[in-house]
């Protein structure tokens, strides 16, 4: 393939990325660059941008290079033992090939306003008590376990323990690149079919739990909360947390009264922590209900649009009597479903990128 350079040079037009890398050079390089702090950060950010493209491209050609001499000696072994031995190795190569190839497409895909944010995840159990509320938990530690497979920080802000088992509610923190673009598919109502653990008839038994994501806002988007309309709160934290908890108020409860919003925090020992990260919470869903308002605008303004509300049933997770996992927007099934609920959730999210792409949803 001698072209493969010049085809993935023009895939992610490295010629272009590379001299918009000049001009940045150039820029940061300027005296008085660093006067205009937030001006600078968006400079340094585009760069890292830059970077990224010209890196993926110069990484696709080498990859393409190397299958492509792999073939050559394909077509050179004398023995077939020793062609079928490359053969292996070329099928292994072009996995990883796809691999990072759909990973490079989930970045293209993550254009939409919000999408490089940071994410916070809301998880609640629905009806069905101690069954529902295990099935929360999953939730949770699925993606708690995707985030730490990605290199994010996740931090639980908030958790509500279930009476015997599992969770009635927890919020966390996403912090990564695109987080929030990621995520935002995994908002909507998902559905457990399984065994019960908890049933001593072994009957079984359909769960449903909630996740809701919004983007984490941060300085360039001004959210205004006027003091006269928040009510604060202040409690005693529950669960672990060192001598502190119990003794203390260090939780907070904000009400928004204009929206009757509610958020709470209790992970920080600090009060002043749990105000701060409150507070960015009560902003980010601001910000979300105005985009909501948004959106519902737009359609109105197109009634074939096909609505998808939080309500929604987006996916289900099929134990028994077989085992699958199905998304029932985008269509696409997995299963090992263990492997799912341990953090591989990239498939999913990379095809839900795809139909949001293909419906124009945002």
């Amino acid at each position: 393939m001698p072209s493969a350079s010049n085809s993935c040079g023009a895939i992610f037009d490295v010629p272009a990325a590379q001299h918009g890398l000049a001009e940045i050079e150039q820029k940061s390089s300027a005296p008085d660059f660093w006067q205009d702090q937030e001006k600078a950060q968006a400079v340094l950010q585009e760069r890292k941008q830059l970077e990224d493209r010209v890196n993926a491209g110069k990484s696709l050609a080498s990859r393409i290079s190397d299958l492509d001499t792999y073939f050559h000696l394909a077509r050179e072994e004398a023995t077939s033992d020793q062609r079928e031995s490359l053969l292996d190795d070329i099928s292994k190569e072009v996995a990883t090939l796809d691999t990072y190839v759909s990973g490079l497409e989930t970045k293209t895909l993550l254009s939409g306003e919000s999408d490089q944010l940071n994410a916070i995840l809301t998880v609640k159990s629905g009806a069905g008590g101690i069954e529902s509320q295990d099935w929360a938990e999953m939730l949770l530690r699925m993606y708690l376990r995707w985030a730490e497979g990605k290199g994010f920080r996740a931090t639980v802000l908030d958790s509500s323990p279930g009476e015997e088992a599992g969770i009635k509610s927890a919020t966390a923190r996403i912090e990564g690149e695109n987080a929030y673009g990621m995520l935002v598919g995994e908002s909507g109502v998902h559905r457990l079919v399984r065994i019960s653990p908890f049933d001593q008839q072994a009957r079984r038994h359909t769960s449903f739990a909630s996740v809701f994501v919004i983007p984490e806002i941060d300085d360039r988007i001004e959210i205004v909360v006027r003091p006269e309309d928040l009510r604060i709160d202040t409690f005693r934290a529950g669960g672990h947390g060192g001598q502190n908890v119990n003794k203390v108020e260090s939780a907070v409860r904000f009400t928004h009264l204009p929206t009757g919003i509610v958020v709470q925090c209790q992970n920080e020992r600090s009060q002043h922590k749990n105000r701060e990260f409150a507070m960015k919470v009560l902003k980010s869903q601001l910000y979300e209900l105005e985009l909501e308002k948004r959106r519902a605008e737009a359609h109105k303004l197109d009634a074939s649009k096909p609505e998808i509300s939080f309500g929604s049933q987006i996916r289900s997770y099929v134990m028994q009597p077989y085992q699958m996992i199905k998304d029932h927007r985008t269509k696409f099934e997995r299963g090992d479903v263990q492997k799912v609920f341990d953090g591989d959730l990239d498939p999913f999210i990379h095809a839900y990128l795809l139909y949001r792409r293909e419906s124009g949803e945002r």
